[in-house]
């Protein structure tokens, strides 16, 4: 039986402004918002109007997208977003996104599916373009690579994935986006050098890399305040960010073989180095074992002014002296978060294998002062029976807080670690976790709790 409170409830929603059923409908993609056109007469025209388009056209028939599109009345489009393969539709992709810029479209997002992705080339209006403000390109290897001047007026975010590039393509996007405050190149090939000293709004990079999309090997990028870095293979210098005041940094190396430690200085350590400025920094786990690889052959590292770190790495003996050495050299840190994550990591087979190709003893040097830790659950079991995971934290937290001397606050969030009783035995252990300084607060949380506050004074 449907009440009278359900049909008013009906009839309120159909009686809404325009302006608020189009917010309604852009939340959805075009195909399910023009179903919406048979529920009443009122709603007949509603999605014709809605200025936004969501077209997954990976299985449709291009004549049904024209006929969408020939329908479509709004004389203005904030959003379009195109998904579809390429396979003999060429010329029909070139008309959509035509009709998207001539309706002044302020966020573009386009997704190409197929392996026929690399025989295409965006059309040179498509680089022609005052009204957008907002672009993502998701392809297969796209090559992205204009023929003409560019020119993106009003662009301030750009979003490129799996795109082929050129240095000298890329300078032309640059030039041609005076107003671009955000760049993020993912999975991104063939360009080698990233210059954006001529982008003076430009404050905020992200880059990811692989074995297969290597990226650039330099970065010139001395207006950026923030940078994310994280790809598998290093040869990528900062040459100039001294303006960066957040960082989040993550490297990977498949091959540890080549590396020297004068490689080991003049790479690693030298990107700690070109972030003199930066006071919040994120560190993943990978990084953190080459900076232990540093620190166990010596290498000096620089003092940095961070007041706030993060650490994403799993809890493994690898870390603990890149970590220790690290802590030494921030003598302002206040605020330290360990964000435990089950990551890709190298082997210690690989590290001792490096230890012994430079002559280091690796039982001597995982035995130092700087990197007693047990090395494995497995081993801890051995030693505290029961409790071994929570000891395992436990352990982990008292050596950073004996490797710091300004801290304030102390933040461990664990994921994939410790069952609900051995969570209760860390709370328990953190109660007698002890400080040589100023008393530090610390904040124990689980993935799967939105919030537990469970704060302990350090004596």
């Amino acid at each position: 039986m449907i009440s009278d409170d359900s049909i008013d409830g009906v009839d309120f929603i159909s009686s809404l402004p325009d302006v608020i059923l189009h917010q309604i409908l852009s939340s959805v993609s075009t195909k399910s918002a023009i179903r919406t056109s048979v529920l009443s007469k009122r709603w007949r025209y509603v999605w014709s109007e809605t200025p936004s388009l969501s077209i997954d056209c990976h299985r449709a028939n291009p004549n049904s997208i024209d006929k969408t599109l020939t329908s479509f009345s709004a004389p203005k489009i904030t959003t379009f977003h195109l998904r579809t393969s390429l396979h003999n539709r060429v010329q029909p992709i070139n008309g959509w996104i035509e009709f998207a810029i001539s309706r002044d479209a302020e966020k573009l997002s386009f997704e190409f599916r197929d392996s026929c992705v690399r025989d295409y080339n965006f059309p040179d209006f498509f680089y022609t373009n005052s009204s957008v403000k907002q672009l993502f390109v998701n392809s297969g290897a796209v090559d992205f690579i204009p023929r003409c001047v560019v020119s993106w007026a009003s662009l301030k975010n750009l979003s490129l994935s799996f795109c082929t590039l050129s240095d000298e393509s890329f300078l032309k996007i640059l030039s041609g986006s005076p107003l671009l405050e955000s760049l993020e190149l993912l999975y991104c090939d063939e360009f080698k050098c990233l210059d954006l000293s001529q982008s003076p709004r430009l404050t905020r990079l992200e880059m990811d890399r692989s074995d297969w999309f290597m990226g650039p090997t330099e970065i010139v990028a001395p207006h950026l305040h923030y940078l994310r870095l994280r790809h598998s293979r290093l040869p990528c210098r900062l040459e100039d960010v001294s303006s960066l005041t957040e960082a989040d940094l993550n490297i990977y190396f498949c091959d540890l073989g080549t590396l020297t430690a004068e490689f080991l200085q003049h790479n690693v350590v030298k990107m700690l180095e070109m972030l003199q400025n930066v006071e919040k920094l994120t560190i993943g786990g990978t990084f953190l074992q080459m900076l232990s690889l540093a620190a166990l052959c010596g290498v000096p590292f620089p003092t940095l002014n961070v007041k706030t770190l993060t650490l994403e790495t799993m809890i493994i003996r690898s870390v603990i002296p890149g970590i220790t050495e690290l802590l030494r050299n921030v003598p302002g840190l206040r605020k330290l978060t360990i964000h435990t994550v089950k990551c890709s990591s190298i082997s210690e087979l690989h590290l001792n294998a490096y230890l012994r190709v430079h002559s280091l003893n690796q039982h001597q040097c995982w035995r130092s002062k700087d990197s007693v830790f047990p090395g494995s659950l497995e081993t801890i079991s051995m030693l505290v029976g029961k409790h071994a995971e929570s000891n395992l934290v436990a352990l982990f937290m008292e050596r950073l807080l004996e490797s710091t001397k300004s801290l304030e606050t102390m933040v461990v969030l664990l994921v994939g670690y410790l069952d609900a009783s051995g969570f209760e035995e860390l709370l328990a252990m953190a109660t007698t976790l002890s400080h040589n300084n100023n008393d530090v607060s610390i904040l124990i949380k689980r993935s799967y709790i939105k919030y537990v506050a469970n704060t302990f004074p350090q004596r």
